[in-house]
Formats: C-alpha cells, structure tokens, sequence
C-alpha cells in the first residue's frame, strides 16, 4: 500500500476534515479525495462519514489509526536508518520550539556529540502543532516543547519546570497597561494569563517569540511575561524590575515521543536530555 495513503487517513482523522488535511497536505480536495477512495478500496471498508460539519471516523476507520500510524512510523524509521552517512549505526531526528534550544537543546547536540558519536541527528525548529505531528506520524523521534497538550499514542515526560514572572523597566515595579507587551507562551499562559489579567486581553503589542519580545522591552520600554531565568540578569544590573504583586505561571519544558517507538538509542538521547535540563536547574539556584 501506498505509505502516503495512510498519511492522508491519518490527517483526515486529526483534522476532522477533508478541507483541513488537504490544507496541511498541501494537496487539493480532490487528491485528498482520490486517496481516500483507493485506501477504502484496499481495505474494503469505508473509513470516514462525511458531513457538513466535516469528517468523522467509521467503527472501521477507528480501528485502522492505530495500525496506519504504525505503517508511517515504520517506514520513516526504516528510511532514516537506510540513509545513515558513513559511520554512523542510528539516527535521531529531534524537534523544538523556538524558544528552546537555546540552551536546553544546544547542550543536548554537544551531549550528544561526546556520548553518542555512532548516531547521526537531525535537529529542526517547528512550531508545536507541527512537532507534535511529526512525532505521531514518525518523522521526528523526539519533540522539546512547552507545556505540550496530551495526545493518544505519545508519551510526555518533564525535563524542566521554569517560572513566568512580569517585569517592567519602571523603577517602582509598576504596571501601565498602555505599555504591556503580551509574550505568547502558548495555550497553557494564555488561559492562565486571561483568568489573572482579563484587562490586558488586548495588549498593545503582542509577540510569539520570547527573544524577539525581550529586545523589544528592553529597547522601547514597558512591562511583560518572561521565563524568570533569562530576565534575572537584566533585573540584577537594573535594567528590569519584578512587577509588585503580580502572579508567577509554571512553564514545563517536556520531551514528547511516540509510545511504540523506544529502544536503547532513543533511551540513551533522553536521558542525555534529562541530563541537560538538571544542569540547567542547579545553574538556575
């Protein structure tokens, strides 16, 4: 069978509909289409209820998930050892969010580098929606993210528990809403940060990136989250100050892999990640 029939079955199915995957896929309804035919055609069951409210899953299209997310994760694993450079016995692909590699998972590739020669690494920077679908489909082994939501199939484990704390460049740790900088850190803040300061839903000026919002901050003036680390310097020369009063959110940095993707190499590049963080965490005291 087709390894991209079960890729578009399994967009369909996350997406809940035929318009979303093809969107993802970058492909036409049609072609979506077509593939969904010829995949039902091999099974001899049909796979989705169309509607107008998009797509759902028949008994029978339930039951394939779990065998076509096997068929994907098996052949991209089978092509990435297949392709291995010359001296190298595994591969790992890893993914992350912007706002993490640097430091946790710079470290981790020189970790990597002097424990693991024998594997090659692919390393990519993604936003979390599509690392978590590279994972589910096999394309990446392991995914460093924020607060990553649960998702059937894949295991999260915590590497790394930083705190979000609200500085400012006023001297007398005061908040003016007329300059707060809204730092998206994801869902998780965004639904904490909404129940804390329903007045400043609608802040001035919003970035997606932590780096790219703190040279902001720091240039034009005003108040924001950041992870309480990378601030501590700024706030130790006086250049940024704690907002008086104003609540600390968690921020958990997690690895996320799929559960029926282990073995000894994989075990070894987590535990080098577990590594990584904790000397992060002491450097932190």
């Amino acid at each position: 069978m087709d390894i991209d029939l079960a890729r578009t079955f399994l967009a369909i199915a996350d997406c809940g509909s035929f318009a979303a995957a093809a969107e993802r896929l970058h492909l036409t309804q049609t072609a979506v289409s077509a593939r969904v035919r010829s995949l039902e055609q091999h099974l001899g069951r049909p796979l989705f209820v169309r509607n107008k409210a998009g797509a759902r899953l028949t008994p029978a299209g339930e039951r394939f998930v779990r065998h076509a997310t096997g068929l994907v994760q098996g052949w991209e694993r089978a092509r990435q050892q297949v392709a291995l450079p010359p001296g190298r016995a595994h591969g790992i692909g890893v993914g992350a969010e912007p706002s993490i590699w640097q430091p946790l998972l710079s470290d981790w590739l020189v970790w990597m580098h002097h424990v693991c020669p024998e594997v090659a690494l692919r390393a990519d920077v993604e936003p979390r929606e599509r690392l978590l679908e590279r994972v589910e489909d096999g394309t990446l082994d392991l995914a460093v993210l924020y607060n990553p939501p649960p998702r059937p199939g894949l295991v999260c484990e915590l590497l790394l528990e930083e705190k979000l704390v609200m500085v400012t460049t006023a001297p007398d740790g005061g908040l003016d809403p007329r300059r707060y900088l809204y730092v998206d850190w994801g869902p998780s803040f965004a639904a904490s940060h909404q129940a804390a300061f329903a007045e400043l839903s609608n802040a001035p000026v919003s970035v997606s990136l932590g780096p790219l919002a703190l040279g902001y901050l720091l240039g034009v003036g005003g108040a924001g989250y950041f992870r309480a680390a990378i601030v501590a310097p700024h706030i130790a020369r006086g250049a940024l100050f704690l907002v008086r009063g104003a609540p600390q959110f968690s921020h958990a940095a997690c690895v996320v892999y799929a559960a029926a993707h282990g073995g000894e190499v994989l075990a070894r590049a987590r535990e080098g990640l577990r590594m990584v963080a904790g000397q992060a965490a002491v450097q932190k005291e």
